[in-house]
């Protein structure tokens, strides 16, 4: 009996080590979605009555929806760059757009990834660091930049057909080719999607997007843009449409519970193009660069069976939190240098509160002066002004969500307060970065070498220099040789 009773246990014991080191083998695939100008106001879980985002409401349905999700450092370079280090870009010297300069020697979040047995893809826009391309700085996988198509401005493209084809069509391919390819290996991933939606122009957006939408026809049309909020519409339609795919690809294959999908904004809408930030005001545009709405991005985290469904969390926090979150989720380690945390604790319930008290921003160095900023928000209140020079505006956004009262005469004793933390705060900043003595500018980002159908393959730690003219032609030669060989081949079976 007693012989019995061991064997059991000893079993029991098996099992239960079989089942503790699971998660090992079971390591979640990581999909960050990081949109190009897309404010609050534009999503419908966010509130958009007249643009339907039916597939990103279902991922905040099956998820958490971030509603204080801010950016530390608009616009789009200076943001990337502190998504991909998990810091203030300031801590840098990056205190504004500052293109060409480099990533710092310490690890992007990809490189952790990679070195930790991921696949790392990207996808879209790269715009951090002109002669750094992506598969320096950690991504395995980096798809090539489609050719524009003849007077096609920014968003179509030719596909290999030599097709006129919607960029944002083009990249929800590039972003499912990745998750199938590395599922069929049974590889964990993480997959950095950056597509150029939703950025201007939109002024040639399809009709077949922009009737989809309920914004009436007829609006002006921007002088700047050449486009207005249906054309943008369009454009979050087919936006949309991308986000839906994966996750019908990830239920599909039984993907969804074993993925951790991150969905945010590089900043604020452009106000140009009809852009809101609704409730708050502001966004990317000349005179709304300073209120709220610029620093604020549509934030949504969804992973069934860890983060309850439906939930919305109020807190405080940054897109740098990403990098720590996503490391943790995959219990990975965290390099020192991070001012971002794993906000998984805020996000399931565990933790109430904002992450973080105090979020600053100090963006300087631009000679237009309204992407000059320095602010700090605390609890309900947000201080800002736009140079040294100028006066302290205060504004309590829970009463005046879209700043039109500055009270900053009433609450002296606030100001005093957030003045003295902000002081402290960007006193331990380095100096400016110089731009002067930035590394000349190299190869095109993801077009650095000659890829292998639509995509860049490499370990992810190294830079190629662009092909010589020779070189290319060369090489075109030989993948003709070798497609007419493979048809041969063919032929003779």
């Amino acid at each position: 009996m007693m012989k019995k009773y061991i064997a059991a246990l000893l079993m029991s014991l098996a099992c239960c080590l079989t089942v503790w080191s699971k998660p090992a083998e079971t390591r979640p695939n990581i999909v960050m979605l990081f949109i190009d100008d897309l404010g609050m106001g534009d999503v419908g879980a966010f509130g958009c009555k007249d643009i339907p985002t039916p597939h990103i409401d279902r991922l905040a349905e099956e998820g958490v929806m971030l509603t204080q999700m801010y950016v530390s450092n608009p616009p789009c370079c200076p943001s990337r760059y502190s998504l991909l280090m998990g810091t203030y870009a300031q801590r840098f010297g990056k205190y504004g757009m500052s293109r060409g300069m480099p990533l710092p020697e310490e690890p992007t979040f990809a490189e952790v990834f990679r070195d930790h047995g991921y696949v790392t893809g990207q996808v879209g826009k790269w715009d951090v660091g002109y002669h750094q391309p992506p598969s320096e700085r950690g991504f395995m996988e980096v798809a090539v930049d489609p050719p524009r198509a003849p007077n096609g401005l920014l968003f179509m493209r030719l596909n290999e057909k030599g097709e006129e084809t919607w960029l944002t069509e083009m990249d929800g391919d590039r972003l499912i080719e990745f998750v199938d390819r590395n599922r069929k290996k049974g590889k964990p991933f993480m997959m950095y999607w950056s597509p150029l939606a939703v950025h201007s122009p939109h002024s040639n957006t399809p009709e077949a997007y922009c009737e989809r939408t309920s914004v009436p026809k007829g609006l002006p049309i921007s002088k700047t843009h050449g486009s207005n909020r249906r054309l943008l519409g369009g454009g979050i339609v087919a936006l949309d449409d991308q986000v839906g795919r994966l996750l019908d690809y990830l239920d599909k294959h039984k993907m969804r519970e074993n993925t951790l999908i991150i969905f945010a904004s590089d900043n604020g809408p452009n106000v140009g193009e009809g852009g809101t930030s609704t409730p708050y005001r502001g966004g990317k545009g000349p005179k709304s660069r300073e209120q709220v709405g610029w620093t604020l991005t549509p934030g949504i985290v969804s992973w069934p069976g860890v983060i309850p469904k439906g939930t919305r969390y109020d807190g405080m926090m940054c897109t740098f939190d990403f990098y720590a979150t996503m490391l943790a989720a995959a219990n990975l380690p965290l390099p020192e240098h991070l001012d971002g945390v794993d906000v998984m604790p805020w996000l399931t319930g565990k933790k109430k509160g904002n992450v973080r008290d105090y979020v600053y921003w100090f963006n300087q160095g631009n000679s237009q002066r309204n992407r000059n900023i320095q602010a700090v928000r605390f609890g309900n209140w947000r201080l800002y002004r736009a140079l040294p020079e100028d006066p302290w505006r205060l504004y309590d956004l829970k009463k005046d969500p879209r700043e039109e009262n500055d009270v900053a005469q009433q609450f002296p004793e606030v100001v005093k307060q957030l003045e003295r933390k902000h002081r402290e705060w960007s006193g331990e900043l380095p100096p400016m970065y110089d731009m002067d003595n930035r590394p000349p500018r190299g190869g095109v980002p993801n077009q650095d070498l000659t890829p292998k159908g639509r995509w860049i393959f490499t370990d992810g730690k190294v830079i190629y220099t662009k092909p010589t003219a020779e070189q290319e032609k060369q090489m075109k030669a030989a993948r003709k040789a070798a497609k007419e060989a493979k048809r041969k081949a063919k032929g003779r079976k």
